[in-house]
C-alpha cells in the first residue's frame, strides 16, 4: 500500500518534468512565453539570470533523474512480487491438480 501512495505521488508529480526551456527562448533571457515572470533575477536577465536559469535546469533533471530511479526501483518490486504470486499459486494448482488425481484413482 506504501509503495501504491509513492508511485501515485510520483505520477501526480509529473509536471515537474518539464523544463525552463519551454518557457523563454533562451534560458535567462527575462520572463517566460507564458506571461508569467520568472523571479526578479530572471526577468533582469544577463548572466545572474543565465546562471540561475541553468542552477534551475540542473536542479530539474536531477529530480527527474531522482524519480525515474524510485520508480524503476518501484517497478522492479512490483515485478518481483507478481513473480513470486504466480509462483505460489502455480504450486497451489498442481497441488489442487494432484488431488483430484488422487480422488479420481481412489473412486475406480
Amino acid at each position: 500500500m506504501n509503495q501504491l501512495k509513492s508511485l501515485n505521488r510520483l505520477v501526480s508529480q509529473r509536471g515537474i518534468f518539464m523544463s525552463a526551456s519551454q518557457f523563454s527562448s533562451e534560458l535567462g533571457s527575462g520572463a517566460g512565453k507564458g506571461g508569467g515572470g520568472g523571479g526578479t533575477i530572471r526577468e533582469a536577465g544577463g548572466s545572474f539570470g543565465k546562471r540561475e536559469a541553468a542552477a534551475e535546469e540542473q536542479y530539474f533533471r536531477k529530480l527527474q533523474a531522482d524519480q525515474l530511479h524510485q520508480l524503476k526501483d518501484h517497478m522492479s518490486d512490483e515485478i518481483s512480487f507478481h513473480e513470486d504470486q504466480i509462483k505460489r499459486h502455480q504450486e497451489a494448482l498442481e497441488k489442487a491438480k494432484k488431488s483430484f488425481a488422487d480422488l479420481e484413482k481412489a473412486k475406480k
